[in-house]
C-alpha cells in the first residue's frame, strides 16, 4: 500500500511539473509580443461631396480602405453614406477600397461619406544585427512578386541623375544591407524637410535630388529610386500620421514612408523623413516604424477599376472622383482620432 502511494505521488508530481512546464513555455511564446509597443486608436475619415448641378454624366467615387497586416489589426470597419458602394481592389498593389456611384440625383444634391474604424498599431522592428544579417542572400530576387518593387514609376526614374547617385553612394558596397544604409544616411543628410513655395510632395524622386528638399514622398521618392536602381526591391505606403504626445484631434494630411527587401529577412522599414525631424532615432528608423502611423495603401502610378477613366494616380490616401471621365476636384476632407486603452478595444469588440 506504501508502495503504491508512493508511485501516486510520484506521477503527480510529474503531471504537475508538466502543467508548470506548459504554462511557462506559453508565457515565454507570448512575452515578446507583449513587449513591442503598440497603440490603440478610434479613425474617422470624413469626405463631403459637394453638390454638382452640371452633372452631365456618370460619377464614380473611390476612397482607399485601411488595410490588416503583420503590423496592424483593423476592427469595425463602418462606412456611412446614402449612396450604395462595393469593395474592391486595385489590380496591381492589391489596394482596398470602396467605390461609389451616386445617381444623378444624388449628385446634383451632394453627398457625405464617413469612413470610421478602431486599429491597433504595433511597432514594426526587424533586426539588422550581424546574426541576422547572415542569412542575406547577396544574389538578386528572383520572386516574381518582388519585380515591380525593382521597377521605374512615372516620377521615379531608373536611370540618370538616380542612377548617378545611387553609384556614386554606394561605390565599393559588397552586400544590399551595405547599400541600403548608404543611400538612407545619403538621403537623411542630404535632403531638407520644406513644404515652403511649389514643387515638393508630389514625389518627384529628380526634383527632390536637384531641389535637396521637400515633405517625406520627396524623401522616399529619392531613397527608393536609388534602392531600385542598386538592384533592390523598395516599395512605397502610404497613411496618415498620429501625433506622438497626444490623445486624440485632427490630422492635416498623410505621411509615406518605404520598404526595402533583404533575401533571407524579409520587408526592411525605413522612414527617413521622420529620421531627418527627429536626429536622435535616426539609427532607429532605418530597420523600423513606430506606432505613431495608420497604413492604407501601397505604391504609386495607381489605376483602380475600368470605371476609372483618368490617369493612373500618383498616390492613392485622399478620395479620387471622377464626373463622365473628368476628375472632380472639389472634394472636401477630413481626418480625426482618439486613442482608445488596449483593453477597452479588446472589450468593445
Amino acid at each position: 500500500m506504501t508502495r503504491f502511494r508512493l508511485v501516486l505521488s510520484s506521477i503527480l508530481v510529474f503531471a504537475l511539473v508538466a502543467v508548470v512546464a506548459v504554462h511557462a513555455k506559453r508565457g515565454a511564446a507570448s512575452e515578446p509580443s507583449a513587449a513591442v509597443p503598440s497603440r490603440s486608436f478610434e479613425f474617422t475619415y470624413q469626405v463631403h461631396v459637394p453638390a454638382n448641378a452640371d452633372s452631365a454624366g456618370p460619377t464614380h467615387i473611390w476612397i482607399p480602405l485601411p488595410q490588416a497586416d503583420g503590423y496592424q489589426d483593423i476592427r469595425g470597419l463602418r462606412i456611412d453614406s446614402p449612396v450604395s458602394y462595393v469593395e474592391g481592389r486595385d489590380p496591381q498593389y492589391s489596394n482596398a477600397f470602396a467605390a461609389f456611384s451616386p445617381t444623378m440625383q444624388q449628385s446634383v444634391a451632394g453627398f457625405d461619406v464617413v469612413l470610421r474604424f478602431t486599429a491597433v498599431r504595433r511597432e514594426h522592428k526587424v533586426a539588422l544585427d550581424a546574426a541576422a544579417l547572415q542569412n542575406v542572400s547577396a544574389s538578386a530576387p528572383r520572386d516574381p512578386n518582388l519585380q515591380r518593387y525593382l521597377e521605374p514609376d512615372k516620377l521615379v526614374p531608373l536611370n540618370g541623375t538616380i542612377a548617378e547617385l545611387a553609384k556614386e553612394h554606394t561605390a565599393g558596397d559588397t552586400t544590399p544591407i551595405q547599400k541600403a544604409r548608404h543611400i538612407y544616411d545619403y538621403v537623411v543628410a542630404t535632403m531638407r524637410y520644406d513644404k515652403t513655395g511649389e514643387g515638393w510632395g508630389r514625389g518627384d524622386a529628380v526634383w527632390a535630388c536637384t531641389s535637396k528638399r521637400g515633405n517625406c514622398s520627396d524623401f522616399h521618392s529619392l531613397f527608393i529610386g536609388m534602392m531600385r536602381s542598386s538592384g533592390i526591391p523598395a516599395r512605397f505606403e502610404i497613411g496618415f500620421p498620429l501625433p506622438d504626445g497626444k490623445t486624440e484631434g485632427d490630422i492635416g494630411g498623410y505621411h509615406c514612408w518605404a520598404e526595402f527587401y533583404l533575401a533571407g529577412i524579409g520587408w526592411v522599414p525605413v522612414d527617413a523623413s521622420e529620421a531627418w525631424k527627429n536626429p536622435a532615432k535616426r539609427d532607429f528608423f532605418f530597420g523600423a516604424h513606430d506606432t505613431n502611423r495608420v497604413f492604407f495603401t501601397y505604391g504609386r502610378d495607381i489605376r483602380l477599376s475600368p470605371d476609372q477613366k483618368g490617369d493612373p494616380l500618383n498616390y492613392f490616401i485622399y478620395p479620387y472622383a471622377e464626373t463622365n471621365g473628368q476628375p472632380v476636384k472639389n472634394l472636401q476632407t477630413h481626418f480625426s482620432f482618439r486613442d482608445v486603452a488596449a483593453a477597452q478595444l479588446s472589450a468593445s469588440h
